[in-house]
């Protein structure tokens, strides 16, 4: 099943959002070990986790967060090391501890059924999630989950080259001296020609990421790229022998993981349920907020 939508003209999908102080002034922070974790929850009906991509947080569904809330009960958190949550420089950041984080969240709260709405960094967390779910080793049943732009399949994954310097051995030296001006730059390729971030977005965008001193623990964080090689089958496995409902909702201008990566989930994936937005890059959510609602909603309301 496929859909393809056209981004049509510039402003199309736009959307007005939150602004980043309202965000964290309707947040609260929960303890992950010894570390403070920023969350957001709001909303009633069917419980439904988003997770964020790399390296922002949780204010990227900022605007599609009142349309979700809605019809479900929207949970969210800036993942270790992101947004407005602890950023400790010498933890041993990995995908695999984000997912502990989530599960432990989750069943603290109570929460025995989800529906999983995950971004970039957040689809690998999304997947380890599936795989537990699989192996029966979650306090709940994961009941759909939908992907958003990221790489499901680190095969056909082709980041920037500053993301490849952060992995380098000179990582820890371009993460402290990665200046707005260079963040400007390469955040912004992400997006479509015609759905660029304006100069007040980019921003929040660094603001989120300077917090707590976000910027000297990039090269840890992006370690996450040599983890999804590692657990290339786990997480691939997770995709293809899934029993739940799953949907891409792919932009198509995303030089990192766009047309190939939908490529590769037609190829793998059974049965695979794609949505295409042309002229949008890989932050859909915040890029096309009008036609990823829709694109969700119409999942859920199938399922």
């Amino acid at each position: 099943m496929e859909r393809v939508v056209s981004l049509g003209m510039p402003s199309a999908g736009r959307a007005a959002g939150i602004p980043v102080r309202r965000w964290q002034q309707g947040g609260k922070w929960f303890a992950y070990g010894e570390h403070a974790i920023f969350s957001r929850m709001e909303g009633q009906g069917e419980t439904l986790l988003l997770l964020h991509g790399f390296p922002t947080a949780s204010w990227d569904w900022n605007r599609v967060w009142s349309p979700l809330c809605a019809s479900h009960r929207v949970l969210v958190a800036d993942m270790l090391g992101f947004g407005f949550s602890d950023k400790p420089p010498d933890y041993p950041y990995s995908i695999v501890d984000q997912a502990d984080l989530h599960e432990g969240w989750l069943e603290a709260l109570g929460v025995d059924s989800v529906h999983l709405l995950a971004h970039d960094y957040g689809n690998s967390v999304a997947q380890e999630l599936l795989a537990r779910d699989q192996e029966g080793g979650l306090p709940f049943r994961i009941r759909s989950a939908c992907f958003l732009n990221g790489a499901l399949f680190p095969e056909v994954h082709q980041p920037l080259l500053i993301q490849k310097l952060l992995c380098g051995r000179m990582g820890s030296l371009i993460s402290r001296g990665l200046t707005r001006r260079m963040f400007d730059y390469n955040f912004s390729r992400l997006f479509g020609h015609h759905t660029q971030p304006t100069r007040r977005e980019l921003a929040c965008f660094w603001q989120l990421l300077e917090y707590n001193n976000g910027r000297g623990i990039l090269h840890r964080l992006i370690h996450y790229m040599d983890e999804r090689r590692c657990h290339r089958n786990r997480w691939v496995n997770a995709l293809q022998q899934a029993k739940q409902p799953l949907r891409l909702i792919s932009g198509t201008d995303d030089p990192v993981s766009g047309l190939a990566m939908a490529d590769r989930y037609r190829q793998l994936v059974p049965r695979p349920d794609v949505v295409a937005l042309e002229g949008v890059g890989h932050y859909p959510h915040f890029e096309n907020p009008v036609q990823v609602f829709e694109a969700v909603r119409d999942f859920h309301a199938r399922l």
